[in-house]
């Protein structure tokens, strides 16, 4: 129980570093199309938004919650998620900003109530059961390796001269080729 309550801590954490850096790409496009390109603010912050979900969803896939579930499903959750959060956070932030609250006080606030409810989301909806699945390259190579071990075996008996075989293995073969005499003759 301790280790599975460290792993999420540790998950938790994965998760906050990389919304981080979303929110980075987030407030600075949305600051540059508002104050250099004088873009309307909502959609410099439509435009920083939909950058920061790209970012966040591919880097928290892969190394926050490990998971190897299909992608285009994954990505049409997190779109549904979306479609719900940024009517109501384009609402809300014209509606603050146009009754003088500071616009980067608004997305500050914005950005801590998606990170909140994002992780929620992505935690128990897009990614909870599929959560570790993913393979990592050591445990890709093992099975690559343990694939290619089979493909050998399998061919062994098709070449004249056997590889060196381990006891056990040339036990298994032996009796498979007995077998295949018996039911040719």
């Amino acid at each position: 129980m301790e280790k599975n309550k460290k792993k999420e801590v540790w998950r938790f954490f994965k998760y906050l570093l990389f919304t981080c850096s979303a929110g980075i790409i987030q407030f600075g496009t949305t600051t540059l199309l508002n104050e250099v390109a004088k873009i309307d603010y909502w959609i410099a912050y439509l435009v920083g938004l939909v950058l920061s979900v790209i970012w966040n969803f591919t880097f928290n896939r892969k190394f926050t919650f490990k998971s190897a579930n299909n992608i285009p499903i994954a990505m049409a959750k997190v779109a549904a998620y979306y479609v719900v959060f940024t009517p109501l956070s384009t609402w809300w932030s014209s509606a603050l900003t146009g009754i003088g609250w500071n616009e980067y006080i608004v997305l500050a606030g914005t950005m801590i109530i998606n990170f909140a409810t994002e992780y929620l989301f992505c935690r128990f909806v897009v990614f909870g059961k599929s959560i570790d699945t993913a393979k990592g390259k050591k445990e890709q190579e093992v099975e690559i390796a343990k694939i290619q071990v089979e493909e050998n075996i399998a061919q062994m008996p098709n070449q004249d001269t056997e590889p060196n075989i381990p006891d056990i293995l040339k036990s298994d073969l032996d009796e498979n080729k007995d077998k295949n005499k018996d039911e040719v003759i």
